[in-house]
Order: structure tokens, then sequence, then C-alpha cells
């Protein structure tokens, strides 16, 4: 199958772009470098394409109903415009995908990860009611920018006459950036400040030179998907494929929270009253190596000699100047401050669980 580009793919290949195939797309993995890249999000202003996430719309009279079914938390409680963060489970409380529910006044939308798009919208289809929902995947018409930094809404105020100061964590409106009608949403995936911006896919890259025009005063910078990765596991946000997966469930992944067995019957739910009963065996815990390394996915955790688990996501945090990771141990482990040792080649380093996120001066409102 052909690898896909995104709208942006021009712009990517202007700024000298390290590409790679993503998910089914050729995607930008750096620029001037994961490092620099992630410093500058923190400190001002990054813009990254994120155009290979889904976008599936869903409306009709049943598309409440639908998605109440569908997914894990509960969205009755979405007011027009208001986002939610949730996830589709299994039969066994499996995680189909983490994604997010958008509520506008005439229908929603589901914003699922690029690696799981097709999958996610056959599970879709193949539980849609014969009438009443309207299911349509808009994925390859919809460009996607992130715009994310402390000097994200200085900047965009340039460019939109919307009323940003209003539009709080985790809402959306619809508005014009440089003259294109878009929805403008106050999410992201860093823990700073920032926007995602909805698009038609033939406005892109006019969208985004408009952008870093406009930028140049903070120090704008194209950012890849390798600082995203670094950015996120600093927040210490789940990634599908590493963190979460078929083969967890969302309470042993500190994502209970958006699990709300009490609204009524969705898909998974009796699995995951039993596991609740049950209580969780093992835990994903947040991790500092007390050495200098770089703890990588699939790398052995140890406790006291003996094999308990391992690092399902890791990096060298440019923010902390040390090794973090995230994996699952036994629950009875799981303690702050609880000492561990990573397994790096042939050596054991020692390191400690800790309280996430590992970032803690988040800029988002």
């Amino acid at each position: 199958m052909e690898t896909k580009k995104t709208p942006f793919y021009e712009n990517h290949i202007l700024n000298k772009a390290k590409m790679v195939d993503f998910a089914g797309f050729k995607m930008p993995i750096q620029y001037a470098g994961i490092v620099p890249e992630h410093r500058k999000v923190r400190k001002k202003v990054g813009l990254f394409d994120v155009s290979h996430m889904g976008e599936f719309v869903v409306k009709g009279p049943g598309a409440f109903d639908f998605i109440q079914k569908m997914t894990t938390n509960d969205v009755s409680k979405l007011q027009p415009y208001r986002i939610q963060y949730s996830s589709m489970c299994y039969d066994d409380g499996g995680i189909v995908d983490d994604l997010l529910v958008y509520r506008f006044p005439d229908h929603y939308m589901m914003v699922v990860n690029a690696s799981n798009l097709n999958k996610d919208f056959q599970w879709l289809e193949s539980h849609k009611p014969s009438s009443g929902v309207d299911l349509i995947n808009r994925s390859d018409e919809i460009g996607l920018l992130a715009l994310q930094g402390p000097k994200a809404q200085s900047l965009l105020r340039k460019l939109t006459p919307a009323n940003l100061d209003d539009l709080n964590y985790y809402w959306c409106l619809e508005n014009e950036v440089a003259g294109e009608k878009m929805i403008i949403s106050r999410t992201g995936y860093t823990g700073e400040d920032g926007f995602e911006l909805y698009m038609p896919g033939e406005i892109g890259p006019k969208i985004w030179g408009a952008i870093m025009e406009a930028g140049v005063d903070y120090e704008i910078e194209p950012i890849g998907l390798g600082a995203r990765d670094t950015l996120r596991l600093e927040m210490c946000y789940a990634l599908y494929g590493n963190d979460i997966d078929q083969s967890t469930h969302p309470f042993e992944a500190n994502m209970g929270w958006i699990v709300k067995l009490e609204k009524g019957n969705f898909t998974g739910r009796e699995a995951l009253i039993d596991k609740k009963t049950a209580g969780i065996k093992r835990k994903l815990v947040a991790f500092e190596l007390k050495e200098r390394g770089f703890p990588r996915q699939h790398y052995k955790i140890f406790h006291n000699g003996n094999e308990v688990g391992e690092v399902t996501s890791g990096t060298f945090s440019p923010s902390l100047n040390k090794g973090i990771g995230m994996g699952y141990v036994p629950k009875e482990l799981s303690s702050i401050d609880n000492p561990i040792q990573i397994q790096i080649r042939d050596n054991l380093l020692e390191a400690v669980i800790v309280a996430p996120p590992f970032w803690k001066k988040s800029s988002h409102k």
C-alpha cells in the first residue's frame, strides 16, 4: 500500500525534515533535532503536523446512544463544543484505542490514533445500528496542525478574531484562522498550552505559512514526531502500542477516571466491573533512573534481582536531564519511592518509582 503524504509534506521538505514512514504516512521525525525541538515547545512555541490522526464524524438521531455505548466515558456530560478524553474497550476490557470525543451542535467527532485508524473504524462499523447513525471517515479530508507552547495563544491571537481568553482547556470553537474557517481546539499532547487546528486539507499549506510567519517574533520552529514523543512521555500520557493496547485495561493503566461504570451499558462494561471488583494485579508506573542511562521499550524491570516487568516507554528527558520511563510492575511494588532496576544491556541501573507527571511546570490552562 502506498505511503500517504499529509497536506504539509512540501513544508517538511522545505524545512529539511528527516522523514520516516509512520502509520501509513510520510512524517517528519525531526528537523533541527529532538532535544532543541523539545525545549522550544517547553519554553516558547512549536508547530506540529499531526494530520495522520483519524477523524470520524458521527451524526443522526442515534449518534449519542451509539457513542455512549462504544466509549467508556460519559458522553452525556458533554455540552456543545466540549471535548472528552475517552477510550473504547473490547468485550474482555482490553483497550481498542484511546481517543477524543468532540460534541458539536448537530454531530460528534471522534479523533483516534493514526496507527489504529482502520481498525477503529471497522470496530465502530461492526457495532453501528442498522439505522439512525451515520459514521463518516473524514481522515483523508482533514489537515491537522498542533500549535504548542507557552507562547501559542499570543501567536494565534494575531491570526484569529476568536476570543481565545475564554477558550478553556478541552473546549473548542469554530472560527477563522488567517481568513479560513476551521475548528480551533484547546488541546494537545505536550503538557504545554496550545491549540489543535482542524482544517480542510487543501488550505493546509497556506495556514502553515501564516502561522510560521506570525511566529517569527516568538522564534517558532516546526517540531517532529520525535519531540512529540519525549514531550508526551514527560507528561506520562499513555501511547497506544506502547503503554496501552488490547492486553491492557484502563484501571491498570491509570485510566480508571475515564471509565464511568455508573452511566449504564457500554461495550466492555461487565468485564471492567469484574476487573475492578477483583482488584488490579499490576500497575503502570513512572520511574526515573538514578544513574545515567537511556531506557527503551521492552527493557526489563527488576526488583531485588528478580524480573518483575518491562519498560513500555522510555527516553532521556531533555527537560530533566535524566532517563525516564513507564512500565507495568506488580501492584505491591508500585508505591512511590520504591526502588527498582532497569536492565540496559548487561547492566542493572538503579531507578526509583516517582509520582507522575515528570514535568510539573505545565503551561496548559
